[in-house]
C-alpha cells in the first residue's frame, strides 16, 4: 500500500463522506462535481482494498474499515485546518466560504434576516447553508466539521470540546389572534388555564423550559393541538381562538407577520438563553474566528427581533 497514493484531497473527500452519508452531499459540502467525487471514492476503495461505504436504504453506510479510518482521518484533517491551514488569513472581502450553520426554524427567523443583510455588506463572496439537527446530530456534526457553528438555545448539548458564548436572552410570551379576550392588554391565570392552547414539542428546545416550569406551579392547560412545528403556529393562530406561547422575539415576528396580539404570561417564566456554540476544531480556525466575532458584534447584548419602539 503506497502512502503516496493517498493525498490530502482524498482525505477530505472521505471526511466529507463519512459526514454525509451520500455522494451528492458530500459533493454538495466541498463545492465539487458528483463524478469528481465518485471517481476519489473509486481510487479510496483501490487504495484500502475496501467498499469502505455500502448503501443501506437511502444512505451510504461505512464498513467496517471505513469505521476503523473515521477517527485517524477526522485527526487528520483537523490538525491540517488548525495548524497548517489557519496560517492563512481570512479575508472576508475575497473568501468564497461556505459555513454551515446549524438552526431551528426559530433560530432561522431569529438569526438569518440580521446576518444576512451584514454577510452581503462585508463579505459578499461569504455563503451559508442552514442545516437543522437534533441535538445528537448537531454534537457529531460540529464535531467532524460538517457544522461549522451553532446558534440558538441548546439544552442538554455540553462537553469539554465544546465553547458557547451567551449572546441575549429571550422571555415568553403568549400570541393571540387581534381581539382574543374581549381585546384586554393583560391576561388572567384564569383565562390562560380554560384556552385553548397550540403547543410545539421539540425536545431540547426553548419550550422545554416552558413546559418544565408548568409542571413546577402544577398548572395544566388546555391543549388543543400538539406539533413538532413552529411555522404553521402563526396562521392556527390568528384564524382561530386558540393561544400559543412562544419566546418573546418570536412573538414579535409572528405578531407582524400575522397580526396578532401579544399578551404578558400571568405567572413568572423562565428565560431563554441564546448562544452561539462550536466545537474545539474550529476554535482556532481564521474564517471560523472571523464569524464569531461578527455574530457576536451583531448580537451580543442585542435581540435583533426588538425593533425601536417596541416595549413588549
Amino acid at each position: 500500500m503506497e502512502i503516496d497514493s493517498l493525498d490530502l484531497n482524498l482525505l477530505r473527500v472521505l471526511e466529507a463522506l463519512f459526514a454525509a452519508r451520500s455522494v451528492s452531499g458530500a459533493a454538495q459540502a466541498l463545492g465539487v462535481t458528483q463524478p469528481s467525487v465518485s471517481l476519489s471514492l473509486r481510487r479510496l476503495r483501490a487504495h484500502f482494498d475496501d467498499a469502505l461505504f455500502v448503501r443501506q436504504g437511502g444512505a451510504m453506510v461505512p464498513t467496517r474499515v471505513a469505521e476503523g479510518l473515521r477517527e485517524p482521518v477526522l485527526k487528520v484533517m483537523a490538525t491540517v485546518r488548525s495548524e497548517i491551514v489557519t496560517a492563512a488569513p481570512f479575508d472576508p472581502i475575497q473568501s468564497e466560504r461556505r459555513f454551515t450553520l446549524s438552526l431551528s426554524d426559530l433560530g432561522e427567523l431569529t438569526f438569518l434576516p440580521t446576518l444576512m443583510a451584514s454577510l452581503r455588506r462585508c463579505a459578499p463572496g461569504v455563503t451559508l447553508r442552514s442545516v437543522t439537527a437534533s441535538l445528537p446530530e448537531m454534537r457529531h456534526g460540529l464535531a467532524d466539521g460538517s457544522i461549522d457553528l451553532a446558534l440558538g438555545f441548546f439544552l442538554g448539548l455540553e462537553g469539554q470540546n465544546l465553547f458557547t458564548q451567551r449572546l441575549f436572552e429571550q422571555g415568553f410570551v403568549c400570541i393571540a389572534r387581534a381581539g382574543w379576550g374581549d381585546g384586554d392588554a393583560e391576561m388572567s391565570l384564569k383565562a390562560f388555564l380554560a384556552a385553548d392552547h397550540v403547543v410545539v414539542e421539540q425536545p431540547g428546545r426553548s419550550q422545554q423550559l416552558l413546559e418544565e416550569r408548568l409542571r413546577d406551579l402544577g398548572l395544566q392547560r388546555r391543549i388543543l393541538l400538539r406539533s413538532p412545528h413552529f411555522m404553521s403556529v402563526p396562521l392556527l393562530v390568528a384564524q382561530s381562538d386558540m393561544i400559543a406561547t412562544v419566546p418573546l422575539g418570536v412573538g414579535r415576528i409572528y405578531a407582524r407577520m400575522a397580526g396578532l396580539d401579544l399578551l404578558p404570561l400571568p405567572f413568572a417564566a423562565p428565560s431563554v438563553p441564546l448562544q452561539q456554540l462550536w466545537h474545539r476544531r474550529s476554535h482556532h480556525d481564521p474564517g471560523s474566528m472571523w464569524l464569531r466575532r461578527l455574530i457576536a458584534e451583531l448580537f451580543l447584548r442585542q435581540d435583533p427581533t426588538q425593533s425601536r419602539g417596541d416595549e413588549s
